[in-house]
């Protein structure tokens, strides 16, 4: 057999694996996220606070709005980290114009709302600065992204028709303290794993939040002592992100619930 022979037959080998690659291609990156952790830090948070105000038909549309607006943070933030590719933009372009819709009905029928937006523009801003210049994954990120996220308890506690606004803070103080704490014990799994002394910062963080929690729910408090023991054993087992996410979707019900009883 010839060496054009072979050649041939390589290139055609070549050529019969290019297709799938380009028709990956076709479709914008940014469509749908990835960060598989946001789904609880974008629910709970929503869900806490219009639980204890009292279910209402205006969070139904607070929530597509939520969810729309995440969706277009995250096409802005892939399209930015790109260096602002044009095969970015359409995700960016899509979502932003439906969250912008969405957003304008809310206002229009709840204007009261508007005076919770100034409270995301921080949180906003350091993320998108962050995914400009691909430090999404820093520290600095993950706690101005839950600050933001906590914020929706209240937003949607003020929703329902809250007017406790002691609890309505407290309920989303424990949202925040958290998730807080979930940025660092998730970092002691994977980025940090077989780093003790960023896995004793991971437990301090949740013995804080305990103390914090205990001069409003002893309760509460004692399940953020067990998360700081989670903290501390879980990370000297190597598992998956996969089974790290199992886990924390047991924890975030757990402090939901003991929030929404106990604050």
């Amino acid at each position: 057999m010839s060496q054009g022979t072979v050649s041939g037959g390589n290139l055609l080998s070549a050529r019969a694996a290019r297709p799938p690659a380009r028709s990956s291609r076709r479709r914008s990156p940014g469509w749908m996220p990835n960060q598989h952790g946001a789904w609880a830090m974008l629910a709970s948070p929503l869900l806490v606070g219009a639980i204890a105000s009292g279910l209402a038909p205006i969070h139904l549309l607070i929530a597509v709005f939520w969810f729309l607006g995440y969706f277009t943070f995250f096409a802005t933030s892939l399209w930015l980290k790109s260096g602002r590719k044009a095969r970015f933009q359409q995700p960016v372009l899509v979502y932003g114009a439906a969250s912008a819709a969405v957003g304008a009905l809310t206002a229009y029928l709840r204007p009261d709302l508007l005076r919770w937006a100034p409270l995301f523009l921080l949180p906003l801003g350091v993320g998108l600065w962050a995914a400009a210049h691909r430090q999404e994954r820093a520290l600095l990120a993950g706690v101005t992204t839950v600050v933001g996220s906590a914020f929706m308890t209240v937003v949607a506690y003020s929703a329902g028709g809250g007017t406790d606004w002691a609890r309505g803070w407290w309920l989303a103080a424990a949202q925040f303290l958290y998730f807080g704490g979930t940025v660092f014990y998730v970092k002691s799994m994977i980025r940090e794993r077989g780093n003790d002394r960023f896995r004793a910062v991971s437990v301090l963080v949740h013995v804080v939040a305990a103390i914090v929690l205990a001069f409003r729910s002893p309760w509460l408090a004692a399940v953020f002592v067990v998360l700081a023991a989670r903290a501390w054993v879980v990370p000297r087992y190597q598992l998956t992100p996969k089974q790290v996410g199992i886990g924390e979707i047991g924890s975030t019900v757990v402090v939901a619930l003991v929030s929404l009883a106990t604050l």
